[in-house]
């Protein structure tokens, strides 16, 4: 099942994609469960799914204004140097990393499906990074790796966007290129953990004006959802609706020679086997 979050005549709501269309489940299973988060909560995706069945849409997708599938998540943490030969695409001769490079965004940073990633007046470097995003479906601490995909609500597909120069203003962190409001994109949707049989060889791939930039699986991951699940809920609780990055392949713009930055006019594409493709142009910030 698709479940998404979207705006339509200046209201929020979330609901279920039934062809080209979303059957709107905003209020429908209890008056407390107006987010996707809220159903994620309660644990009634099952409900969601019993109560969508065999329903007519409410709404054509073409009438809504996608939202990231959680809006307002607790948490959004992102994984840095995943795929194995991105470690070798740094050039550095370091060996491969004995733990994960993990790092914060914050909401405000990611936009919807459609919408418009900005490049600020500050930096002419807004680059792209495909990546599949883990949403986060039972909280739990020390979770262990044997566990951790029964933590899983669903995937969706993320633009993890990055300010390339302003993520070098830090001596030990990337937060500030990270972070800028609708540098990257999360979406259209969540696919439902049940979709999957397997986490282990799921295809991304990322396009800029169609021509093919990004392309590998998570065959290829130095870390593996199960394995970066457990690692995090060591330190931290892992709640629903909690969002994780989980790298992204070589090919991004600031590895070509020269750099090849995103610019207003372009569309960057992110295609997720089993879920979809995320599209967003690119606009200057006013």
């Amino acid at each position: 099942m698709k479940l998404l979050s979207f705006e339509f005549a200046g209201n929020e709501h979330f609901g279920a994609v039934a062809g080209d269309g979303v059957i709107d489940l905003t209020g429908k299973l209890g008056a407390g469960i107006l987010t996707l988060r809220a159903l994620l909560e309660a644990n009634l995706v099952a409900r969601a799914a019993e109560l969508a069945a065999g329903r007519k849409a409410d709404l054509a997708l073409a009438e809504i204004k996608f939202l990231a599938p959680i809006p307002f998540p607790e948490k959004i943490l992102c994984v840095g140097v995943n795929y194995g030969n991105r470690n070798a695409e740094y050039k550095d001769g370091s060996d491969l990393p004995k733990w994960p490079s993990l790092f914060p965004r914050f909401p405000g940073s990611f936009v919807g499906h459609r919408a418009k990633l900005m490049r600020p007046p500050e930096s002419q470097q807004l680059d792209y990074e495909g990546e599949i995003g883990i949403i986060i479906g039972k909280t739990g601490r020390r979770i262990a790796e044997k566990d951790a995909e029964t933590h899983i609500a669903g995937l969706t597909c993320i633009n993890e966007g990055t300010i390339r120069d302003w993520t070098k203003h830090g001596k030990f962190n990337v937060t500030q290129g990270k972070n800028f409001d609708a540098s990257g994109a999360i979406g259209p949707w969540m696919v439902t953990a049940d979709e999957f049989k397997s986490y282990d060889d799921l295809r991304v791939c990322t396009r800029v004006n169609g021509e093919l930039r990004q392309d590998d699986t998570t065959a290829n991951l130095m870390f593996s959802f199960r394995y970066i699940l457990s690692y995090i809920s060591i330190w931290t609780t892992l709640k629903a609706g909690d969002v994780i990055s989980t790298g992204t392949p070589i090919g991004a713009g600031v590895r070509f020679d020269p750099p090849r930055y995103l610019k207003p006019g372009d569309t960057v594409e992110v295609e997720v086997s089993g879920i979809g493709t995320l599209s967003n142009p690119v606009a200057d910030e006013k």
